[in-house]
C-alpha cells in the first residue's frame, strides 16, 4: 500500500539540538537550512518527523 507524499522542509537550524535529532535530520536528507525532501508516508517517518517536527515544515504533495 502506498501512502501518501510528504514534501518536508528544513525550516529551523539543527544547531546546538539534541544530537539525535541531529541524527534524524541526517537519516531525513536534510542537511541545510532550507532543503526540502519528498518522502512516502510510512510508520517509520511519521516517527521521525514526531521528534523533530519543531524544525521542519512538512506539507502533503500535490499529485
Amino acid at each position: 500500500m502506498a501512502g501518501r507524499r510528504l514534501n518536508v522542509k528544513l525550516v529551523k537550524s539543527p544547531y546546538g539540538r539534541i544530537p539525535a535529532h541531529r541524527r534524524t535530520l541526517r537519516a531525513l536528507g536534510l542537511r541545510r537550512l532550507g532543503q526540502a525532501r519528498v518522502h512516502q508516508e510510512c510508520d517509520v517517518l511519521l516517527g521521525q518527523l514526531k521528534q523533530v517536527g519543531y524544525l521542519l515544515q512538512v506539507k502533503e504533495e500535490n499529485k
